[in-house]
């Protein structure tokens, strides 16, 4: 029996229909007569370890514990995928052999790799590489099994990444929130490998707004009239001159104006004016590349106002309804074996009559081949493009639609001539001073047309060149007109979802190191096609960051954070590297044992950081009378309570009254026996219950007895002779107590009479 694990049940669903008929079965579906089954995850049923279940120790929070390192790495079921987790192992029993059908990337090689490994498998394994779930893409890939030991390199690599963010985000996140609290800050401090720089990117941007003075420069612009017809220019100014800045602006407008009247003086009364120069260049621009994930997000992000999770989400849903291929992809290219069915897509493009599209698809020319197509190019996926599956847009929503549309037309593109164009520029010479116009003209529309009436980037500068006359270099022209514009330098704008999942991906630009920069230019970035929307969305859940109408702002709390921490994490420099050595490890280049070797002495430098770092105290929390420090809000057990961040050496402590510390009632409190559990003092408490009587070194101990008349009920269990009874109301008739063994020792409960357990 053949067994196939999919990543999820659409895909698992998507495989069983290529496969036979079928009959559905709790988890799992069985065709063949039982020859072939299907079951499936939920993404990934294994999850890691917390400090806390490697070492009990760790569930507190000390400095003393860092690093925490696993000797060996450990995961567990998760809750909600317990049933199914069970299904399949007791289906890989019956296998003679198991085919591993996880999405084509690293997240699902791993997923259903380490289900194996954790379940003891012995059989041998198989690998169905899917990117589209349409019935020619599932057969095709059912013909080509893989050994799936082929993709040991892609599983480390996935393991590699979960591993070290462990690492970092377990131990630094640990570090960093100790040392805040120690100097009276609340929150805890998020530090994650690659949430960190790209939280940082938008502390720094704002800072770089906040930092910006405008500057108010001059331009002269001037129009010069041909016999053939007119050319605008603008004015380029002499390096050495008086009134420009670092930067060549001309900062006078008092020198402007007197250029403009000069230069019209002398070409209307003087020499007149006179082409110098002029340079004409054929250029053309291959057909626009289709889309991998994070192009489409940021071309939805500036097209639409789509978030980057929202493209994810509608992505998957289009794969899912076998109407697009598999859209976690980081690949803007195309493998050449897809050319064939070329022709089965554009005829379902030309049912399609918005954007004129089946227009395009009747002209399009399937013999052209496109850079895209290139097999050299392509790893475990390809670009985003349709499947020969027609589309019934009035079925789909209006996220589904418009990026449906924007992945079709991308690849009628292809199909498409190069777009070919006559770069001119003009050099006019008036009065000793010269004037550059550029302009184009178009030679061949190409692929272009179909973009003709898309709107304009918002975000980009500048007008389209225009179509300047023929001419040639000796022409003598005449002044028609000319004006002194007056600019104003604008601050860089705040990222959007968009455009920080793009810098995430151009990481290289915002490296640090300018020589490492350099080399990083061919890295993919930061995170993953798949995780770099989460990780934005993760920022917003944190509080991090707010968003302005589209606009990422850092909050309080994420200035904060970056501020605290060094540049090593807050930069990327590492990180990126980092990712480098993740694509060496899916290659095999790289062993992952090595490499977490590495990651964990960059994680004990890190630390060390940490360790040393002084932070300013929150001067906007109350102080200890007892030693200086900031008081923390804190919740217990039975409360809020104010405790001092001097803890353990200063055990200081006040209930809370209205958000500040009650020190007055502190002084007051009533102070009786002492603890029958560690010998401390008892103190009075007023809880959201009731008054009660809890241990003075609540952190540690967590003793807690029921008050009678300002006095702690302390009476051993009779039944276990270790718990203390406490008292509470009955749920199901209100105003009859008992008392019960703190310890749960399952004794029976003890009847109240007149607030004391009736023993005494």
């Amino acid at each position: 029996m053949r067994l196939f694990i999919a990543e999820k049940p659409s895909l698992g669903r998507a495989i069983a229909e290529n496969l036979g008929k079928g009959t559905s079965k709790d988890g799992c579906i069985e065709l063949n007569n039982g020859q072939d089954i299907v079951t499936w995850c939920f993404g990934h049923v294994l999850e890691q370890y917390d400090p806390g279940e490697y070492d009990e120790r760790y569930k507190k929070w000390a400095m003393d514990d860092l690093p925490i390192v696993p000797d060996e790495w450990k995961l567990k079921v998760k809750k909600d995928a317990a049933k199914q987790f069970k299904i399949i192992k007791e289906l890989a029993k019956k296998a003679d052999y198991i085919i591993n059908a996880g999405d084509p990337d690293r997240e699902g090689q791993l997923l259903i790799d380490e289900v194996l490994l954790h379940i003891g498998n012995k059989k041998p394994v198989k690998r169905i590489l899917l990117n589209a779930l349409d019935q020619k893409s599932v057969v095709q890939a059912l013909g080509d099994l893989r050994d799936n030991k082929d993709y040991t390199g892609l599983r480390d690599s996935a393991l590699a990444r979960s591993q070290a963010d462990w690492l970092v985000g377990m131990n630094l996140s640990r570090a960093y929130t100790i040392k805040s609290r120690d100097a009276g800050y609340d929150s805890v401090v998020h530090v994650g490998r690659v949430q960190t720089p790209t939280l940082a990117l938008v502390v720094r941007r704002e800072e770089e707004i906040r930092q910006f003075r405008p500057t108010t420069h001059y331009v002269l612009q001037v129009t010069w009239q041909h016999e053939n017809g007119s050319i605008p220019t603008t004015w380029k100014c002499k390096p050495d001159m008086e009134g420009l800045d670092s930067e060549n602006r001309l900062l006078s407008k008092e020198i402007a104006e007197g250029l403009l009247s000069k230069i019209e003086s002398a070409a209307n009364h003087g020499d007149g004016a006179q082409i110098i120069a002029v340079e004409q260049k054929k250029k053309q621009e291959g057909q626009r590349l289709p889309y991998s994930l994070s192009t489409l997000q940021v071309e939805a992000g500036r097209r639409f106002g789509l978030s980057p999770q929202q493209v994810l989400d509608a992505m998957q849903s289009l794969y899912e309804m076998k109407l697009t291929t598999y859209p976690r992809s980081d690949c803007e290219y195309l493998p050449t074996n897809q050319l064939s069915d070329a022709a089965a897509v554009i005829r379902n493009i030309e049912g399609i009559s918005e954007e004129h599209l089946d227009e395009f698809a009747a002209r399009a020319d399937v013999k052209i081949v496109s850079r895209a197509w290139n097999d050299a190019k392509i790893s475990a996926h390809h670009a985003l493009i349709p499947t020969t599956v027609p589309a019934d847009l009035t079925k789909l929503s209006d996220e589904q639609k418009k990026l449906y549309l924007l992945v079709v037309k991308a690849y009628l593109a292809q199909f498409y001539p190069i777009h070919t164009y006559q770069a001119t520029k003009v050099i006019i010479s008036c009065a000793d001073e010269e004037f550059v116009g550029n302009g184009k003209t178009i030679l061949t529309m190409g692929w272009k047309e179909i973009y003709q009436k898309d709107k304009k980037d918002p975000n980009e500068d500048g007008e389209e060149a225009p179509v300047l006359p023929a001419v040639a270099e000796g022409d003598v022209i005449r002044y028609d007109h000319g004006v002194v514009k007056e600019k104003v330098t604008t601050p860089p704008k705040r990222f959007t979802d968009a455009t920080l999942l793009q810098a995430m991906k151009e990481i290289h630009k915002y490296v640090k190191d300018k020589e490492l920069a350099a080399s990083l230019k061919e890295c993919k970035g930061i995170g993953t096609e798949a995780t770099r929307a989460g990780i934005i969305e993760g920022l917003k859940k944190a509080r991090s960051v707010a968003t302005e109408k589209k606009y990422l702002v850092p909050t309080e709390l994420g200035r904060m954070v970056i501020s605290m921490l060094p540049d090593k994490i807050t930069y990327p420099d590492t990180t990126a590297l980092w990712e480098a050595d993740l694509d060496r490890i899916a290659d095999g280049s790289i062993p992952l044992d090595s490499f977490l070797t590495k990651q964990v002495d960059i994680l004990n430098e890190l630390l060390a950081d940490a360790k040393n770092v002084q932070l300013q105290t929150n001067k906007d929390l109350p102080t200890c009378p007892n030693c200086g420090k900031p008081m923390r809000l804190r919740k217990g057990k039975f409360g809020a309570f104010w405790g001092c961040s001097g803890y353990p050496d200063c055990k200081t402590m006040a209930p809370d009254k209205k958000g500040k510390p009650d020190f007055a009632a502190k002084k007051e409190d009533k102070r009786t026996d002492k603890c029958p559990r560690c010998g401390k003092v008892l103190r009075q408490v007023k809880g959201k219950f009731g008054t009660f009587w809890s241990c003075e070194d609540r952190e540690v101990c967590n003793a807690a007895f029921s008050d009678h008349k300002d006095k702690p009920v302390i009476v051993v269990c009779p039944e276990c002779g270790k718990g203390y009874l406490k008292r509470a109301e009955s749920k199901k008739k209100k105003g009859v107590y008992y008392w019960y063994c703190s310890d749960r020792c399952g004794a029976a409960p003890v009847w109240d009479k007149d607030g004391l357990p009736n023993l005494l």
